[in-house]
């Protein structure tokens, strides 16, 4: 079964920027552990970090006509996204147990994924829309 890791965190880029180099090195060797851990299990898909908020746009609903752009991510929220990962792992209590490797400054939401292409392999599912 596949899980979403998402982490958000109030004002995350800009404490980001405020923090010292060993606060950014704590927070650096805890994803390494959590890396490392799912890489050492295989559960490993994929991975990121996301630029801040106001580099997004968002597509909203429209007619056939087209979809009105917006500047910034889907909802306005104090709280913003910083990075994720999509893991493997049997269940939902496992997930969320190697999720709590990952630095405590964040709030992880763990999230089972549809699986939409069951028929095809994860590493083949380029293009498939």
């Amino acid at each position: 079964m596949k899980f979403l890791v998402l982490m958000t965190e109030p004002d995350h880029f800009d404490r980001w920027d405020a923090s010292s180099d060993a606060d950014q090195q704590a927070v650096f060797d805890a994803f390494r552990a959590f890396t490392d851990a799912v890489r050492a299990r295989g559960v490993l898909r994929y991975g990121d970090a996301l630029s801040r908020p106001e580099e997004a746009v968002t597509l909203r609903p429209g007619s056939a006509a087209g979809r009105p752009l917006t500047h910034g991510p889907y909802a306005e929220s104090v709280e913003q996204v910083g990075g994720f990962y999509v893991i493997e792992l049997p269940d939902l209590d496992t997930a969320v147990e190697i999720a709590r490797l990952l630095p405590s400054e964040y709030t992880v939401e763990v999230r089972p994924l549809l699986d939409v292409y069951p028929d095809v392999a994860w590493g083949d599912r380029r293009g498939v829309d």
